[in-house]
């Protein structure tokens, strides 16, 4: 295959498909409908005007919310659809791991149903079964080899169909979420398989929402909203105008929310305490004292609390408590640990937590803040995870952890 054309390019490329709303249940209504034209159709676009190229070796990643078109270029790719506009051209042998278990034919074992696909694939049976024990030591099933799939739990689907695709040397291999359905030790075991297609110059097409992990394996990325191309280019980028996108309509949500006063004891929002003391805005400020939600690595960051008292408080305690987004809480300092005593709050005012160099690494983050008398037992105030901080390390060498720990190496022959 020469190395100089794309191994796979999209040439302006939508799809549309027709919702009919009208619902034909009864035999009796599919029969009549046979005898009368079915009313207009809505029509939907899953993708507008789409446009990239990939080449031999090089990995893209397609992001975006559950129905952006990412599973619908997917198919583009592997023919199971065909575009309404524009063109799609692949080159070399395509594997692909769509919805789980396609493919597989339920009534087969898996053994049969290894053949079956091998086949499909352009391979013999005799070349399939030289493949037949790596792919049992792969996929780890040995036992239930020959049982019929449709017996098969998430689990097991997806590791035959992981290790049958991967089996027949791709040229190409296009992986949809489904890596998510396995165990964490099987994840491990397909992405160091993965990335060892990457080595081997394969080329690799990853929808995924662990977006740290598409920033790890690809070199590009695309982001697609409603089926239009919202960014396209280097994956850091795409990546990181997609998290400022995300948040910044988290943002508007929660702030809809605190003004409406909602309260969610359980999920994103949750506000508690007596109130003589209201936090009543927070702000995430950068050098200059503007207000931002994104900020990078080493950045200079300023949490700035506005608070009403509505009595004088006495020594009160102001804090926040810093999260990553997947739960760990990472910091929670408060101005009574750091020795800061604060007589008296009457009236308005506003209280700063000044971090003169932001160590987080790219993600994104969830902030707490509270005010509590000077026992910190009773909260005059707490808003929990009720705040969003985005992270981005454009340029550092730093690209795993979370913590960008600025130190340096040595070595001794």
């Amino acid at each position: 295959m020469e190395t100089s054309q794309p191994v796979i390019s999209f040439e302006n490329v939508s799809k549309r498909f027709v919702l009919y709303r009208e619902k034909r249940n009864s035999i009796q209504e599919q029969v009549a409908g046979l005898l009368r034209p079915r009313a207009h159709g809505e029509e939907f676009w899953a993708l507008r005007d789409v446009s990239f190229q990939v080449k031999r070796g090089e990995s893209i990643g397609l992001v975006g919310h559950n129905g952006a078109g990412k599973s619908t270029a997917l198919k583009l790719m592997t023919r199971i659809l065909n575009p309404t506009s524009g063109n799609v051209a692949m080159r070399g042998r395509v594997a692909a791991l769509l919805e789980l278990g396609s493919g597989f034919h339920p009534d087969l074992s898996g053994r049969e149903n290894v053949f079956l696909n091998g086949s499909l694939m352009g391979f013999s049976r005799r070349d399939m079964q030289t493949r037949l024990e790596e792919i049992v030591d792969f996929s780890g099933i040995g036992e239930f080899l020959d049982m019929e799939v449709k017996n098969y739990s998430s689990g097991m689907y997806t590791r035959l169909a992981f290790a049958v695709a991967t089996a027949v040397d791709p040229d190409v291999l296009i992986t949809d979420e489904v890596l998510a359905v396995g165990d964490e030790a099987f994840q491990r075991k397909c992405m160091e398989r993965i990335f060892s297609f990457r080595q081997m110059g394969k080329t690799i097409v990853f929808v995924s929402h662990g977006l740290d992990t598409v920033r790890l394996l690809c070199d590009q990325a695309i982001w697609l909203e409603r089926g239009v191309p919202r960014s396209y280019g280097d994956a850091n980028d795409v990546i990181d105008d997609y998290l400022m996108e995300v948040n910044r309509q988290e943002q508007e949500q929660l702030e809809k929310r605190r003004a409406s006063g909602e309260s969610f004891a359980g999920g994103q929002l949750m506000r508690r305490g007596s109130r003589e003391v209201e936090i009543v805005q927070v702000e995430l400020l950068d050098r200059h004292g503007t207000r931002q939600q994104v900020f990078q690595t080493h950045d200079p960051v300023t949490i700035r609390m506005h608070y009403v008292a509505h009595q004088s408080i006495h020594n009160p305690v102001f804090g926040i408590g810093l999260h990553h987004e997947g739960g760990l809480w990472l910091s929670g300092p408060n101005t009574n640990f750091d020795g800061m005593d604060i007589p008296l709050v009457s009236g308005t005012g506003y209280v700063d937590y000044a971090i003169p160099s932001l160590v987080l690494l790219s993600g994104r983050y969830m902030l707490s803040v509270a005010v509590y008398d000077n026992s910190m037992l009773h909260p005059f105030d707490h808003h929990e995870k009720m705040y969003r901080l985005v992270v981005q390390s454009g340029g550092l060498r730093d690209r795993f952890g979370t913590l960008s720990l600025r130190g340096t190496w040595g070595v001794k022959n």
